[in-house]
């Protein structure tokens, strides 16, 4: 329990970190740590292959790709223009309305309790995992790899240059 609330306190500051940080970069370091301190809940849950895929795909690939964004677009005080007082009181409105509707939705919840008698500890696992994925959601599986790899024509045919075009 106490691995748990320590997970959760990192992941909350860390969170907040990303959305209150003045430098982007710094914000997308924050990002990278609330992505480890989310693998470390999945763990916490029996969800390993949650976890690995969450550090590989999120806090590895993406999280390199949004740094290379920030720091190829160069952003800087300079650059950004600042927000109108209004802006920022419509935001804080917003928040605050958010957080009321969420309060209000989970007023009346009543999480359930750990049974041991059905507790089942492969839930997680990979080859479960790849049992249902293929066996009960094969077309979709399917499909979705259709759209994806269409989609991958597609952007390589949006990017292809035409002869004698310069792009500069």
């Amino acid at each position: 329990m106490s691995l748990f609330l320590f997970l959760t306190f990192v992941a909350l500051l860390s969170a907040l970190g990303v959305v209150l940080a003045k430098n982007p970069v710094h914000s997308v370091l924050f990002l990278i740590l609330t992505f480890f301190t989310l693998s470390g809940h999945y763990l916490l849950l029996n969800a390993q292959f949650l976890a690995a895929v969450n550090i590989i795909v999120y806090a590895g690939a993406i999280m390199v790709l949004f740094l290379f964004v920030i720091m190829f677009l160069n952003l800087n005080d300079a650059t950004e223009p600042q927000k109108p007082l209004l802006a920022k009181v419509a935001a804080t409105i917003a928040g605050g309305m958010l957080l009321l509707i969420l309060v209000a939705a989970m007023r009346n919840v009543e999480p359930a309790g750990y049974d041991p008698a059905t507790f089942n500890s492969q839930v997680g696992m990979v080859d479960k995992l790849g049992i249902v994925l293929f066996q009960q959601y094969q077309l979709p599986f399917e499909l979705a790899s259709i759209l994806l790899l269409a989609a991958m024509v597609g952007s390589v045919m949006l990017g292809k240059r035409e002869t004698g075009e310069r792009n500069f």
